[in-house]
């Protein structure tokens, strides 16, 4: 069985590489872009049958080339949400998925893509429909730009399409995204470098760390995306969170009484870590003030619907495994 997954060096992509040699598929074609080459490291210990630039890959895969694909698990594009070039966003993001999209329907092949919260923005209802769909951003844009793409072609397709609006996701192989890496990375790389995790102060109505988000594990990201694999008649566009939104205090609060316990320190209260200084607040940055969302949580009403009845991990269980993880070189 030969499957196609794009940004395989990135952070999903490569997860979702071992999910699939977990199963012991090896015939895996890795395309991505390697100009930032540390990105390597992800695919080191995988076992694929070919890579290819992502510059050469989407010409090849029209014409063809790979002879039979069971699936592309399309997860390449650019993630940086403050990047502000339009035109670089909707070429990577939007030009370059419409054509894969095209290409893959004209072949039969079964498409399941990455697409993003970030679609909904400024809304405060995280369900899959138009009425609450209002991007903050470029990116946002870019992804729901292609997600009313599939959504004019779900009702003739050849072959499966099933695209993933991933919330906050989080785990291992993400040490290259630098600045938008998780929040639970960087509050573990703060603590044992510092002592200290920082986190925003009061804005728009939330208090200190109180502004919260659908946080989910790498690992449950995965299984929904494999469980799609394993049932090509599911069709559509979908949730990928866990349903529950947490405070970013949630977070860091995991993140330092982990490390406090791999210390052999006992595990304290939120305000007593923000009073022993653990724990602190900055204020909001300017930058970010109206481009910001400060709740989500993914309404899972249509994944449930559909059948997929996977649990998703809590806050306190994914990262305190994935602060050991970090810990351990994992």
């Amino acid at each position: 069985m030969r499957v196609i997954v794009t940004g395989a060096a990135g952070f999903i992509g490569s997860n979702l590489v071992r999910g699939l040699n977990a199963r012991g598929i090896t015939d895996v074609i890795a395309v991505d872009n390697l100009t930032q080459a540390d990105k390597f490291r992800n695919l080191a210990d995988l076992q694929i049958s070919d890579y290819l630039d992502k510059t050469v890959f989407f010409e090849q895969f029209a014409h063809g080339h790979f002879g039979k694909v069971e699936a592309v698990l399309h997860q390449g594009a650019c993630s940086d949400t403050m990047e502000h070039n339009g035109r670089y966003m909707l070429d990577n993001n939007y030009r370059a998925s419409k054509t894969l999209l095209d290409a893959a329907q004209a072949q039969g092949v079964r498409l399941l893509y990455a697409s993003s919260a970030a679609t909904y923005g400024a809304s405060s209802t995280f369900r899959e429909e138009p009425a609450c769909e209002r991007p903050l951003n470029v990116y946002g844009y870019s992804k729901l730009l292609f997600d009313q793409i599939v959504r004019r072609v779900l009702p003739h397709a050849t072959a499966q399409i099933a695209g993933f609006r991933y919330f906050n996701v989080y785990g291992p192989r993400e040490q290259h995204k630098g600045r938008m890496a998780s929040v639970a990375f960087h509050h573990v790389n703060q603590y044992r470098a510092t002592g200290q995790v920082k986190l925003f102060g009061e804005y728009n109505g939330y208090g200190p760390g109180l502004q919260e988000r659908d946080f989910v594990w790498i690992d449950d990201v995965v299984a929904v995306n494999l469980w799609f694999f394993d049932h090509p008649g599911k069709i559509g566009i979908f949730n990928l969170g866990t349903g529950r939104a947490q405070p970013f205090n949630d977070v860091a609060l995991t993140v330092v009484n982990t490390l406090r316990e791999q210390r052999g320190q006992p595990a304290l209260p939120l305000a007593d870590l923000v009073a022993a200084g653990e724990i602190a607040y900055i204020p909001f940055p300017d930058a970010l003030a109206g481009k910001y969302q400060c709740h989500t949580q993914a309404d899972l009403s249509h994944l449930r619907a559909v059948g997929c009845t996977h649990h998703f991990a809590t806050v306190e269980e994914g990262t305190a495994a994935y602060a050991r993880a970090l810990v351990a070189g994992a």
